[in-house]
């Protein structure tokens, strides 16, 4: 054994870190091993947001929000979505292009309940996602989104909270500002479900979305 250790233990490292190394893309492929969100958000705009900015909103939704899958740890995921630039190069065109793709996917596996919205008129035109004030799907020929979203910054539970400041370096430009004053302009709406596929921890996030609603300014 000791002779045949001396001649083949580089083999058998080496296979080993091959292994390690696979067994770590596989994990990371299927999701194995990693913590499932309590809750997803799908921010849906014209320009990426900084990751100052998306930390920012997972920040306030972790104040707001609990382990509802009882692991320990409150975890929110924002998923990022680009959608409706005109003035495209190849390399952007091919990324919105499979950012709507992977939003349809979000939409067809129920994963996101929140919709963070730079233009949620276009986007219910897209999708007649968004849910009526109630929770139910609005009828087909309805696209209106005044009683379905509301603006971030007429929310006083969300307007009032502290999330700091964002640096952004894109496109060759830097950008610096208030997070707060960034989401200030977006709208925030819910997805409705026509069919029995439910978003996960669903009453839960029902729960959260009216207590959003109620500290609408004026309300």
């Amino acid at each position: 054994m000791k002779n045949w250790w001396y001649y083949h233990k580089w083999y058998v490292i080496i296979g080993l870190i091959l292994f390690l190394i696979a067994c770590s893309l596989i994990e990371n492929a299927l999701g194995l091993f990693q913590k499932s969100p309590d809750l997803q958000i799908a921010y849906v705009g014209k320009a990426p947001l900084s990751s100052d900015t998306a930390a920012a909103i997972q920040k306030a939704f972790t104040s707001l929000a609990a382990d509802y899958n009882h692991d320990g740890e409150i975890l929110v995921q924002v998923n990022q979505y680009v959608d409706g630039n005109d003035n495209m190069d190849a390399d952007t065109a091919y990324y919105q292009y499979a950012s709507e793709i992977t939003l349809i996917g979000d939409i067809s596996n129920c994963e996101s309940y929140f919709f963070l919205l730079e233009d949620p008129v276009d986007f219910q035109r897209s999708y007649q996602l968004l849910a009526a004030a109630d929770g139910s799907c609005p009828e087909q020929s309805n696209y209106e989104t005044a009683d379905k979203t509301f603006q971030w910054s007429d929310c006083s539970v969300l307007a009032k909270m502290e999330l700091g400041a964002y640096s952004d370096a894109s496109l060759g430009q830097t950008s610096e500002g208030s997070n707060q004053d960034l989401l200030s302009g977006l709208y925030l709406g819910r997805r409705c479900f026509y069919t029995d596929a439910v978003t996960e921890h669903v009453e839960e996030c029902a729960g959260l979305w009216d207590t959003l609603y109620q500290g609408i300014q004026g309300d």
